[in-house]
């Protein structure tokens, strides 16, 4: 058995985490970051990186190689699959609010890898794969974490403990913490192909969702591939929906291929849901182990790593003059409520959007989304809103 000692440990080695380790390393913090996996784990679940959080990555220096391997989206498209219809938004607009006006289309587990690196050879930090987070205990001083290793039970002290061990988090499990919301009935399928989509389409964006009455749809572009996701009912067999059929009548329904070749095809369970609280005496839920909500809008990953970053300002005054309780609470009650607030209402709403249901209703919010498409300063706002810097404004503002 190994003990290690440090002042922060941080559970899990996705996006979220790795960017809290290298924020509190970069601060002189000593910090041991744990993970269960061999690696970052190599998934496409998320790709967007929004103009705030590519201001926080440039903060850690890490931004310019993300930003040469990724795709820069500045325009994203709400398109009307059986009309043709497109209404378009363009974040070069607000190029004088921020010096990246525009979504960075990047894998997250490549931005991961990149701070995993780094952290790997910082003198702050220790990073250890293949350490999974099975039970912690606390006391006024700080926190003892158990991790289970390949040989062994090993043990992280330190004097807070973050949790970015995602949705099924054990560390949220022990906390026994609600989590309140729901699961959306329906499954939800990604599905993946280096055939250009841009060949099928006109004046086709990089970030794009489009609405039908039979089936809707998101269609993105990341480096290596097109990713498609679209819902399916509960009940249709998971087989069937990794199945070269289903494959066939989806680019059959959206290009008049049915052959397209698939690199990957993933089934997703969606979720909307927030701990009750995120700040647990010297141990903090971020990311995925606080908040999950649909993909439509990329704001999961982002709204992860934005709680990180208000976490490690807390943290960062705390070793310094002391613990505070209060500073803690003030974090849980700044992420907590821009969740609520933003996040989960946004979410919900885009997924509202793209599902026609009753066609008067959708007319209706189809002429909304025109109407501000037509309108500067309604238009500039919605930019702001979706680009993320609104929800950030509005967790500073809460005291």
């Amino acid at each position: 058995m190994t003990t290690y000692d440090t002042q922060v440990i941080v559970a899990g080695a996705g996006p979220v985490g790795t960017v809290a380790a290298l924020n509190l390393a970069r601060r002189g913090i000593d910090v041991v970051l744990c993970e269960a996996g061999p690696d970052c784990a190599q998934d496409l679940r998320a790709s967007t990186f929004h103009p705030p959080t590519l201001e926080m990555l440039d903060e850690l220096g890490v931004v310019d190689p993300m930003l040469e391997y990724g795709i820069h989206a500045p325009v994203y498209q709400f398109r009307e699959r059986q009309s043709g219809e497109v209404v378009e938004f363009d974040l070069s607009e607000i190029s004088d609010r921020t010096k990246y006006p525009f979504r960075l289309q990047c894998e997250q587990h490549v931005m991961a890898g990149m701070l995993a690196k780094q952290l790997e050879q910082h003198p702050r930090a220790e990073m250890l794969f293949n350490h999974r987070a099975i039970a912690f205990e606390q006391t006024d001083s700080g926190v003892e974490l158990a991790v289970e290793t390949p040989y062994a039970i090993d043990h992280v002290r330190g004097q807070y403990l973050i949790a970015a061990d995602g949705g099924n988090s054990i560390i949220r499990k022990w906390l026994n913490v609600e989590f309140e919301g729901f699961t959306y009935p329906e499954k939800f399928l990604c599905l993946s192909t280096k055939v250009d989509m841009k060949e099928h389409f006109e004046n086709l964006s990089y970030v794009n969702y489009i609405s039908d009455p039979e089936e809707w749809l998101v269609l993105l572009r990341a480096p290596s591939v097109w990713r498609i996701l679209l819902p399916a009912p509960e009940s249709d067999a998971d087989e069937y929906l990794l199945s070269d059929e289903k494959a066939h009548r989806v680019f059959s329904n959206l290009t008049g291929d049915p052959n397209t070749p698939t690199q990957h095809r993933t089934i997703y369970r969606v979720h909307q849901r927030v701990a009750k609280r995120f700040d647990h005496g010297r141990v903090f839920l971020v990311g995925d182990a606080a908040h999950l909500n649909n993909p439509l809008g990329g704001f999961g990953m982002n709204s992860g790593i934005h709680d990180a970053w208000n976490l490690c300002d807390k943290l960062e005054a705390c070793l310094a003059n002391g613990h505070d309780p209060a500073a803690f609470e003030l974090f849980g009650r700044q992420r907590h409520q821009v969740t609520h607030d933003f996040i989960q209402a946004q979410t919900i709403q885009n997924k509202e959007l793209l599902e026609v249901g009753d066609a008067e209703a959708h007319a209706l919010k189809l002429e909304r989304m025109r109407a501000i498409q037509r309108d500067p300063v309604k238009r500039r706002e919605f930019l702001l809103n979706q680009a993320m810097f609104r929800s950030l404004e509005d967790a500073a503002s809460i005291t």
